[in-house]
């Protein structure tokens, strides 16, 4: 069975930085697609980032290319999103969500399995 648990979320000013991670069980990485979802109050849950071929390929949306980066360890299960500039824009509550199989990250119905999310609040 596929469990997801996310931590690191909080709150920042921007500029400041986050790292979330997300404990994997019952995932073997290459695999499975493993990405970062977020969800503002009002708004559509969104692709953040994926990673895929435990490790090989990544991908981002285009408000966070440059500023966040996605990565996982094998050995720890654990998989990563490393914020980096944060604006008060990319408050949301961050979900991790993996996949069997390669799954484009804008196609979010095809994500099969989900955490519980993590409250990430970005201050002016």
């Amino acid at each position: 069975q596929v469990q997801l648990v996310e931590s690191g979320g909080g709150s920042v000013q921007a500029g400041g930085s986050l790292r979330l991670s997300c404990a994997a069980s019952g995932i073997t990485y290459i695999t499975y697609s493993m990405g970062w979802f977020r969800q503002a109050p009002g708004k559509e849950r969104e692709g953040v980032a994926a990673i895929y071929n435990g490790g090989g390929g990544t991908y981002y949306a285009d408000s966070v290319k440059g500023r966040f980066t996605i990565s996982q360890d094998n050995a720890k299960n654990t998989l990563y999103l490393q914020m980096n500039s944060l604006k008060p824009e990319d408050t949301a509550m961050y979900y991790c969500a993996a996949s069997m199989g390669w799954v484009a990250l804008r196609i979010k119905e095809r994500w099969n399995y989900w955490g519980q999310g993590t409250q990430v609040t970005v201050s002016s």
